[in-house]
């Protein structure tokens, strides 16, 4: 059974303590909605300063809404549009300083003001993206960019998306 872990040590201990938690969440659920339904609100709740942290799920043309956590969003994004439709297309992970000064940047929340965003990709096929916002210009760092792609590949590697 799951048991949250408090986030003791340094970052990078904590970072190691989330991926575990993750690791022990999924380990034996086949159902994606319910992993992702949990990574988004492990992210959220570990994640200090973000508004909204969860899952743009690819159908094959552009992305759809998955599981998160914060407010309503916006539910379809194609690709190659805004900061989580560039990072699916160009299969990278994006960071976003200022979102305002993002060229065709969604304003799904109007508090958000940086971004992250972090292909999920399994057995070079697109998934989806996770998408994390803050309120805060600059949140996010190299050292918390490379965790959270740890985190989307162990996530990734998990995932039995049917399409």
């Amino acid at each position: 059974m799951f048991q949250a872990l408090p986030y003791e040590g340094n970052r990078s201990d904590q970072f190691a303590s989330v991926l575990n938690q993750l690791k022990s969440l999924i380990q034996d659920e086949p159902s994606f909605i319910a992993n992702l339904a949990n990574a988004s609100a492990l992210l959220k709740n570990f994640m200090h300063d973000t508004n909204w942290a969860g899952f743009y799920l690819y159908d094959g043309k552009e992305l759809v809404l998955g599981p998160f956590q914060g407010l309503p969003a916006c539910i379809r994004i194609p690709m190659n549009r805004g900061v989580c439709g560039t990072a699916a297309a160009e299969r990278k992970t994006l960071v976003v300083n200022d979102v305002h000064d993002f060229p065709g940047h969604i304003a799904c929340d109007a508090a958000s003001n940086s971004e992250i965003v972090i292909p999920l990709v399994k057995d070079g096929r697109l998934l989806g993206v996770l998408d994390i916002d803050s309120p805060l210009k600059s949140r996010f760092d190299s050292e918390e960019r490379q965790f959270l792609e740890q985190f989307a590949e162990i996530l990734a590697e998990q995932l039995h998306i049917q399409q």
